[in-house]
């Protein structure tokens, strides 16, 4: 996978479609990729009783409009003292809607996905719709608090939102900016500019903050913050270079838990990368292909990584294995299978380590042997995935272009038996 290119593509695409409903034939010739993506499903815009659980469930409680991909949860969010209560971050730029209501709704719910509640949305002001926004928007919660922090074309924010009827707070968070001149290859900025945020975690004691810049600058960066009295975030200044130019796409701590976690892991446009918080050393992650753009990550029971092309599972905390056995769709109209997919996600249950969920350019894949065997969600409509989060209770939210919907895959009672005929 050539990572600028391909990652370039999918904004363009995804733009591209918000703004034609009915995806007309030469969209698909600027990105093939993404033809999967367009196919409109038919299920209904309503949640199924809660007794079918067997069944996919579409979420229909998302604020914003019906327009392409207005229900994608790009990101989400959990406060680790408040597991319960699950945020997610939707995009609702379509150009067929006014610029006033061209918006980022940060949403919650509280019964596992089944409804949301608007929690504060940010207007034109924080974000550029012209480049690139609505697919890697980075969101973070701030532990014990009702703060978080999102990422846009225009820097990072921290956002304060407030009772209702009342506007939410917004606070610009210090970072780098377009330098003069600008660099070779850039996005179109002036210099001065805010780069662009992207990925960003905040420690479990809500004190200490690390947050991503750039896009296709040739010039990744990672910056760490640390709260004031007043509640700000205040820069600290740059972590050492990745051994990389190519953007930042995922990144955990080692053990989010930890107030003062010992590593942290960074997934670029080619690599998997670790750094040493306390000797600020980087390594490169043993057992990761050539040119492998790391779209996720996560640490729950190890590092797992969805790469273009492939999963990798967790050796030992510096190295990763490449899923070799499976039998991923690959491409829809080939019926061609295998193992080198386009992921775009992987989740581990926290409770249940051996179960995890993969998101992909073909749909939703679930294993509940730890990697060693994988199958398909056939049920979902047919589109690419991009994020998911498991709930307590084992069952999934899975989001993407064709929006978001609850799924219970590794129900016993919804598994697939025979059944004798009465005589």
């Amino acid at each position: 996978c050539f990572p600028g290119k391909v990652e370039c593509e999918v904004f363009v695409s995804l733009n591209l479609l918000r703004s034609s409903p009915g995806h007309p034939q030469w969209i698909f010739h600027l990105c093939p990729l993404l033809l999967l993506a367009a196919s409109p499903h038919t299920h209904a815009q309503h949640p199924l009783p809660e007794a079918d659980a067997c069944h996919i469930q579409e979420v229909a409680g998302l604020p914003g409009s019906q327009e392409f991909a207005s229900h994608f949860i790009e990101a989400f969010a959990v406060d680790p003292r408040h597991p319960g209560t699950v945020f997610g971050l939707t995009a609702d730029l379509s150009d067929r809607l006014p610029p006033a209501k061209q918006l980022l709704y940060l949403s919650k719910t509280t019964d596992g996905g089944r409804t949301w509640a608007e929690v504060a949305h940010l207007d034109s002001r924080y974000f550029d719709v012209d480049i690139a926004e609505g697919l890697r928007n980075g969101l973070a919660v701030i532990p014990g608090s009702n703060e978080f922090v999102v990422t846009t074309q225009q820097g990072a924010f921290q956002l304060s939102p407030q009772s209702a009827g009342d506007d939410s707070v917004v606070e610009s968070i210090p970072g780098p900016r377009i330098p003069n001149p600008r660099p070779l290859l850039s996005i179109p900025k002036n210099p001065g500019d805010p780069v662009r945020a992207n990925v960003v975690l905040i420690t479990a004691d809500a004190k200490r903050m690390i947050a991503g810049y750039g896009y296709f600058d040739l010039n990744p960066q990672l910056f760490s913050y640390h709260k004031d009295q007043r509640g700000s975030w205040i820069e600290d200044g740059p972590l050492p270079p990745l051994p990389t130019d190519l953007d930042i796409f995922s990144m955990q701590f080692d053990h989010p838990e930890q107030a003062r976690p010992r590593y942290l892991y960074v997934g670029t446009g080619d690599q998997a990368f670790r750094l040493n918080i306390n000797t600020k050393k980087w390594i490169r992650i043993a057992g990761v292909g050539d040119d492998s753009s790391i779209h996720s990550m996560t640490t729950v029971g190890g590092l797992h990584l969805a790469a273009c092309w492939g999963v990798y599972e967790p050796v030992n905390a510096g190295a990763v294995s490449r899923v070799t056995h499976a039998r991923f769709l690959l491409h829809r109209a080939k019926d061609e299978v295998g193992a080198k997919i386009r992921a775009y996600g992987i989740e581990v249950d926290p409770a249940r380590h051996n179960r995890q969920l993969l998101t992909a350019i073909t749909g939703a894949y679930v294993t509940k042997d730890g990697g060693k065997s994988w199958r398909r969600i056939n049920d979902l409509p047919e589109g690419e995935y991009h994020t998911a989060h498991f709930n307590p209770d084992g069952t999934i939210i899975i989001s993407g272009f064709p929006g978001t919907f609850l799924a219970n895959p590794f129900s016993k009672s919804c598994s697939p038996h025979l059944r004798t005929r009465e005589k």
